[in-house]
């Protein structure tokens, strides 16, 4: 097993329906069956998911809410996927999930203590952290780099829908884009390649935090970049920066 710990990033999307529904019973269970599957494979598993399919930074715009309210609201958004999550984890396994929070509930879930998670993932239970850092101005890219690095996970899994790993242009709008296979941080940064905040990538680079961007319909696609079978984009420090 090349990872034994992880950080998988998930999108609000990732769990919405295609009717503007906040939910999709079958995107979740997809999640689920990813999540338990990699655990089933002995994978130590950590979730940090967005609020998009709830509350989404251009709703605030449209309606003039104020910047801060509107990452409070986003916050909350991820505490209420982060829950889902864990609901639809629990019925289907006898697993101990727990859901820790950056901002105070301690009725619904525990707050992040730094410790305490990586005892958790010690015991073998499943981590989901809600909140993002609990402050705002802060997208949920750079908390995941932020959690995978406290927890001492080996690499952050960034799932995407629709995409397949990072590409030289968006590959919707430009028929010559390329996928890359490795690229590193720097060559990220200095293309201002759009597939995550800059700020998570200097993170990621200052501490040396390998991602892993892919596409998150692919089927078992967790336990396949685990056993190093290449599905997407590997992002780190000192590899060579090639395409497919």
């Amino acid at each position: 097993m090349k990872y034994k710990r992880i950080l998988l990033k998930l999108s609000g999307g990732a769990l919405g329906g295609d009717n503007n529904e906040n939910f999709s019973k079958e995107k979740l269970e997809a999640i689920t069956d990813q999540i338990l599957a990699a655990k089933k494979n002995g994978i130590e598993v950590a979730v940090l998911v967005g609020g998009g399919n709830i509350f989404r930074g251009r709703t605030a715009e449209d309606w003039n809410i104020e910047r801060v309210e509107a990452d409070n609201m986003g916050m909350m958004a991820t505490i209420i996927n982060s829950l889902m999550i864990r609901g639809a984890l629990v019925c289907k396994a006898q697993e101990d999930v727990r859901v820790m929070t950056s901002l105070s509930i301690p009725q619904v879930a525990e707050p992040y203590i730094r410790l305490k998670a990586k005892r958790h993932l010690d015991k073998g239970r499943i981590v989901i952290f809600g909140g993002g850092l609990g402050q705002p101005f802060v997208t949920t890219d750079y908390p995941s780099v932020q959690r995978a690095i406290e927890i001492g996970a080996d690499i952050v899994l960034m799932a995407k829908s629709g995409t397949n790993g990072v590409y030289t242009s968006d590959p919707r709008k430009d028929s010559n884009a390329k996928r890359y296979r490795n690229i590193s941080y720097d060559d990220v940064i200095a293309n201002n390649l759009q597939v995550a905040d800059q700020s998570a990538f200097v993170l990621a680079r200052d501490y040396n935090m390998p991602l892993y961007i892919f596409d998150f319909d692919e089927k078992d696609a967790i336990s396949k970049i685990c056993n190093n079978v290449e599905i997407g984009t590997y992002i780190g420090k000192d590899c060579k920066t090639e395409l497919y």
